[in-house]
């Protein structure tokens, strides 16, 4: 890590399943994933640190949590693990034994880490056996002591599911259910420069509590942009991504969309007679 820039990047959405079954019997998540780990690892500079912001596997049973630490084994990053609707706390703790940030809290996976200059709180906005995502008192009054004891030093805070509204209505429904008890608690801390999370298969970013909040893209599958009313439920395979973060006490958060797939180039703009024509 440089003595000022700090570069994490974000995954999210993963849905590993087991014995190479293909997710919703048309995609490749175990190999999406692959893909994702050889870029990830190809990037110069490297990230410092990989945040997983939940939807680490399909059905939350300990066969795909084992196929995702295999999977894993091939990032020469560090990563932290956050859990989505489709995690089960137990199964993820058993497997990933190893990851110390999943036992900090004694009943959720909410944890705190420092990257360089940068503080990471990650919260557990998961409703077992449900979509949607909630925070109880509990989970947000964690949040508020951890953000008092360090006003000044830049934080990013990461849940799984969305607090704001995307458009699409399927996923809306399912998003956190109390944002503005949330947002209460953001807005009396400036020292957070962004609020991340995943669940939208899609990028958004959006103002939110006196930051911004922004939504990872899937790692495999995109949810269809279908902004109707009556939208169904639907995937497709847009070209899948990540966000690259980086952080510098000058600027704060910029944060880059990352797409998995090799393309063409790059090329240069310039030659030895200036601009190419």
């Amino acid at each position: 890590m440089t003595q000022q820039a700090v570069l994490i990047a974000q995954i999210s959405d993963l849905h590993i399943k087991a014995g190479g079954k293909l997710s919703y019997r048309q995609v490749d998540t175990l190999g999406a994933l692959r893909k994702a780990i050889s870029r990830l690892n190809s990037l110069s500079p490297r990230p410092d640190a990989v945040v997983i912001t939940g939807d680490l596997v399909d059905f939350g049973n300990q066969e795909e949590y084992q196929t995702l630490q295999v999977a894993l084994g091939a990032l020469e990053i560090p990563y932290w693990l956050m859990v989505g609707n489709h995690d089960d706390r137990q199964a993820v703790r058993k497997v990933f034994a190893g990851q110390t940030e999943l036992f900090q809290h004694h009943e959720f996976i909410q944890w705190e880490a420092e990257c360089g200059p940068l503080r990471l709180l990650a919260l557990d906005s998961t409703v077992p056996g449900e979509p949607q995502g909630e925070l109880c008192a509990g989970r947000l009054n964690w949040l508020e002591e951890k953000l008092e004891e360090q006003p000044s030093r830049a934080t990013l805070v990461m849940l799984h599911h969305p607090p704001f509204i995307s458009g699409i209505e399927h996923m809306d429904r399912q998003r956190l259910q109390n944002p503005q008890q949330l947002a209460t608690v953001l807005e009396k801390h400036s020292q957070v420069e962004r609020v991340l999370c995943g669940h939208l298969h899609r990028s958004m970013h959006v103002a939110f509590a006196g930051t911004v909040a922004c939504s990872a893209p899937g790692v495999s599958h995109q949810v269809a942009l279908d902004l109707r009313p009556d939208g169904p439920a639907h995937f497709c395979l847009e070209p899948a991504g990540f966000l690259l973060h980086r952080w510098t006490p000058e600027q704060g958060v910029i944060t880059h969309q990352c797409v998995i797939e090799q393309s063409d180039g790059p090329y240069p703009f310039y030659d030895e007679n200036g601009l190419i024509d």
